[in-house]
């Protein structure tokens, strides 16, 4: 075998996440990194349900990272509280929302001239949308675009409502058997304001052997 080249190992450092620690409200949040040189923005990726398993290694949530790397962003992805090595318990409400802005307020530290694009899958298209709110009502962040990807959009409510002027994707499987497609359809149709809505034929919620599908209709959008 042949020993890897000075410039390979050059590009495999600039692909590859550094893991990191961030100060959370309860605690600290475990994350993984990618200072990507020259980024023209960074991209924050929310992943899914924790109580179902989902962690930030989750495969949609790497398909996310990765082609937001290859679109030019610098990437941060994190458990919530309770994953990992993230310390606290899980809330699935508010609390997760609460972990992902102490996580964009520390990357607008290190990137306070570039856009914010937010990504969420499932649970953390909620967390996602969330956010985008918040840092929508606060005014200190400018979000470029929000993903929502098979999105649970159920449990965004009146206390929990979505970013309304940044762009909107919605990428949704039809055949999803954990995010009913109808219930997304339904809440697309009423939102009122502008955004994209694409539907994945022949696709359940996991993307199983769909992630190259998910990758080309992410990659022109970013």
């Amino acid at each position: 075998t042949s020993r890897p080249t000075a410039r390979s190992r050059s590009s495999l450092l600039l692909t590859r996440e550094t893991p990191l620690i961030i100060a959370g409200p309860s605690g600290q949040l475990e994350a993984l990194w990618l200072d990507t040189p020259d980024a023209r923005g960074v991209a924050l990726i929310c992943h899914p349900n924790p109580v179902q398993g989902g962690t930030m290694l989750n495969k949609v949530v790497s398909t996310l990272q990765r082609t937001a790397r290859d679109s030019g962003l610098a990437t941060l992805r994190f458990n919530y509280r309770g994953v990992g090595a993230s310390a606290g318990s899980h809330d699935m409400a508010s609390g997760e929302v609460d972990d992902a802005e102490a996580v964009a307020l520390w990357l607008r530290q290190q990137y306070p001239d570039l856009p914010l694009t937010l990504l969420g899958f499932s649970f953390g298209g909620f967390v996602a949308a969330a956010l985008g709110a918040r840092l929508e009502a606060q005014g200190l962040t400018t979000v470029n675009k929000l993903f929502m990807v098979a999105p649970a959009v159920h449990r965004l409510t009146a206390e929990h409502p979505p970013a309304s002027n940044c762009p909107l994707i919605l990428i949704q499987p039809e055949d999803d058997e954990v995010i009913d497609p109808q219930v997304v359809y339904a809440w697309s149709a009423a939102l009122g304001r502008a955004h994209e809505l694409l539907k994945v034929a022949e696709c359940g919620h996991f993307f199983h052997g769909k992630l190259t599908d998910l990758k080309d209709l992410l990659l022109p959008r970013l």
